[in-house]
């Protein structure tokens, strides 16, 4: 039986797939994961209602959390994903050829399982992969007990940091407090980058506002990016937070040269000709974010 899949991202906005199918379903410690298949972006999850990865679209954000962050830094070599169970975040870093190791961080373990199940052109092989490493459990209390043992040394330090998580108001949100950022620069480098989502500049207006001014208070350097995702219904900010590289000052030449050696030249959505509109992109929603936005 098919049916209509609906989401609300703000009380007064309704948008939806017809034609879903509604394939697994799972009530976890923390929440309920849904699989569905839609005629439009083929099979996606959902945690407790919300849209989180299709397979037919998960290319346009996991792209944009990882890359423009990554070919900012100039070789890195170690990459934290904070939830991220589905595994694309991961087997997007993986094709960075200087990265040695990714740590996954990831909550609940039937996000790990439904996603491999259903959705396993997401992660591909990544959580085969030697140099990835699967850890299940609360993201806060691993880095707490990685920085309590001393095991961030100078070259075990993260060079990025990828929130791949769900927004503030769920089982995530301590992970979005000044408290949980300063934990985190414990196992960053000092030249580390930080992604994370934001939310739609039409719908979640005010959370993205909290959380810029959140970053903007832990981090030196903070920038906005946008893309439109069809599975979010809208224009969808993200943002790199740094304390010592900026996104946007690093020139097109050096972007294209670092994209091409490291043999980036087969992605979908990003490419360093992208990079600079994707930092511009939040420009279309100043009339809602003009406050927040400080571009």
């Amino acid at each position: 039986m098919t049916a209509p899949l609906l989401f609300h991202p703000a009380a007064d906005a309704l948008y939806g797939f017809p034609g879903a199918r509604r394939l697994a379903a799972a009530d976890t410690p923390w929440q309920r994961i849904e699989v569905w298949d839609t005629p439009q972006l083929g099979c996606l999850f959902t945690l407790d209602g919300r849209p989180m990865t299709s397979a037919g679209d998960e290319f346009i954000y996991h792209e944009c959390m990882t890359h423009p962050a990554a070919l900012t830094h100039p070789a890195p070599r170690a990459a934290l994903v904070l939830g991220g169970g589905d595994g694309g975040a991961a087997r997007q870093l993986l094709r960075h050829p200087g990265i040695e190791r990714i740590v996954v961080a990831e909550l609940d373990p039937d996000v790990v399982r439904l996603t491999g199940d259903y959705l396993p052109e997401v992660r591909g092989s990544a959580f085969e992969d030697p140099r990835v490493e699967l850890v299940i459990g609360d993201a806060a209390a691993f880095v707490a007990s990685m920085g309590a043992s001393g095991a961030a040394t100078a070259r075990q330090r993260f060079d990025l940091v990828v929130f791949d998580l769900t927004p503030p108001d769920s089982p995530a949100a301590g992970l979005y407090t000044r408290e949980f950022y300063s934990a985190l620069k414990g196992v960053m480098s000092a030249d580390a980058l930080v992604s994370l989502h934001l939310g739609s500049p039409f719908h979640h207006a005010a959370r993205v506002g909290a959380l810029l001014a959140g970053l903007r208070e832990s981090f030196a350097v903070v920038r906005p990016l946008a893309a439109y995702v069809p599975l979010y219904g809208s224009l969808w900010l993200m943002a790199i937070a740094s304390d010592m590289l900026d996104p946007a000052s690093i020139d097109p030449a050096t972007l294209q040269a670092r994209q091409a050696g490291r043999q980036l030249e087969a992605l979908r959505f990003y490419d360093a000709r992208l990079h600079e509109s994707l930092l511009k992109a939040p420009f279309t929603a100043r009339d809602k974010l003009g406050e927040f936005l400080q571009l």
